[in-house]
């Protein structure tokens, strides 16, 4: 069961960090104006969420931040890994793919199926068990 929720959310990692990276914005900018700007919030019927929630801005503040820097976090090493991944298997030399082969592999895991699949090819391709 852990296995097929871990699966779906590799095959997805960059649609919910895009959505996490959002609500954490939103989080961050509701905290941001119920203590930078109260005196506005206060005053503007448009921002009417922000205030009902008074004090407990500050935990959706937290929260946001917390939610923001995984979404970013997921984001950017996601296409860290990828570029590392699609340079690698751009090589046509046996012995330079093989030097990178078990790194490669460990990088594929944290990838879509999409990745997975290239790289057998290339092993393949390469004649590499």
């Amino acid at each position: 069961m852990v296995n097929k929720i871990v699966r779906f959310l590799r095959e997805f990692i960059i649609i919910f960090s895009v959505i996490a990276i959002i609500v954490g914005s939103v989080l961050i900018s509701m905290g941001v104006l119920w203590y930078g700007f109260y005196d506005f919030v206060k005053d503007a019927r448009i921002l009417d969420f922000i205030y009902v929630l008074e004090n407990w801005n500050a935990y959706l503040l937290i929260i946001g931040l917390i939610i923001f820097g995984f979404g970013v976090y997921y984001f950017y090493s996601f296409f860290i890994d990828r570029k590392f991944v699609l340079e690698e298997l751009l090589t046509d030399k046996r012995s330079d793919f093989l030097k990178k082969h078990y790194e490669l592999k460990n990088t594929v895991k944290k990838l879509p199926s999409k990745y997975q699949k290239m790289l057998k090819e290339k092993e393949q391709e390469l004649k590499i068990k």
